[in-house]
């Protein structure tokens, strides 16, 4: 159960935010943000509750009102599970943030990892695991000596890779994504690293060496990151001379660098993907746009990556 759902301690409350949430369902959102705030005058420290009352609010029309609700959730809850700040981002009322905040991540993967692989390949038509490892074999990757598989998730791009790789290694955010990985066993090694930090604090080295894979993927990864700085170094640091970087962003079509979208995912440009290889001394080895999922019965854009650490 997700924590925007989980009860606030008041039967009564409860049953009101319960009758909000069908009336949210039956469309009348107005009516839902009323009730909602009925329940948290009885508990008004309810973090999730608040967050709910703010989405009601949203959908009602009422920005001020669903920025206040969302000001509250950060107050009550200040590590940001729920993902607040980007919300707050969306409407207007702060700056989009660079990174996304690690607690709301690592939160929404261990809700989502027991039905991902379904949700991910038979409802949204994901392509990016197979379409990355093809891309990465017309780039002339066709065997490896060790792999890093960053934000492996429950191992999709894994399973793609394993059999032209003597060594697999897979990180990731969510402890429940790693646990359906092991599940396959697939992966040689598994642990549990943050990609928005630096190399000596993300878990992705300890005393693992540097310059130890000849490829690091990060397939249907950036999206969850903003600002990319952090992750090009982890990668720079991780390849060997020659080593391949492999990976994928939503395309963010236009814009300078990249963009908070109403999925709570980021986009990223090709220009600003291209100005943060050149700054990790990667040299593009190739680059192909494709349809990577479907959201809400759209199309979403991608641009897939396979990048070169000079020799």
């Amino acid at each position: 159960m997700s924590l925007n759902q989980l009860s606030s301690g008041d039967l009564i409350a409860d049953r009101r935010a319960d009758y909000a949430k069908m009336l949210a369902e039956a469309g009348d959102a107005q009516g839902a943000a009323e009730l909602m705030a009925q329940a948290l005058e009885l508990v008004p420290n309810w973090a999730a509750g608040w967050f709910r009352l703010a989405d009601y609010e949203e959908k009602s029309g009422r920005k001020e009102a669903a920025a206040e609700a969302l000001r509250n959730t950060l107050r009550l809850n200040p590590k940001d599970v729920f993902g607040a700040g980007l919300k707050l981002a969306l409407l207007g009322a702060v700056d989009t943030p660079e990174q996304p905040p690690s607690p709301y991540v690592e939160r929404l993967f261990d809700d989502y990892a027991e039905r991902f692989d379904r949700a991910l390949v038979e409802k949204l038509h994901y392509s990016v695991p197979e379409e990355l490892a093809a891309l990465i074999e017309r780039a002339g990757g066709r065997h490896f000596r060790h792999v890093v598989d960053l934000g492996c998730g429950t191992g999709l791009f894994g399973e793609r890779i394993r059999g032209r790789a003597d060594v697999l290694e897979g990180f990731d955010l969510s402890a429940n994504m790693l646990a359906k990985a092991e599940n396959k066993a697939i992966y040689d090694r598994l642990g549990q690293a943050d990609l928005s930090l630096a190399p000596e604090r993300s878990g992705v080295f300890g005393t693992l060496a540097a310059g130890r894979a000849d490829l690091v993927s990060a397939a249907d990864v950036l999206m969850y990151l903003g600002n990319l700085e952090s992750v090009f170094v982890i990668a720079d640091h991780l390849l060997a001379p020659g080593g391949l970087f492999a990976f994928s962003v939503e395309d963010g079509g236009m814009i300078d660098s990249f963009v908070l979208r109403s999925s709570l995912r980021y986009a990223h440009s090709e220009a600003y993907v291209v100005s943060r290889c050149t700054a990790s001394g990667l040299s593009i080895v190739a680059v192909e746009r494709s349809t990577i999922r479907r959201d809400a019965g759209h199309p979403v854009a991608g641009i897939l990556f396979i990048a070169r650490k000079s020799a």
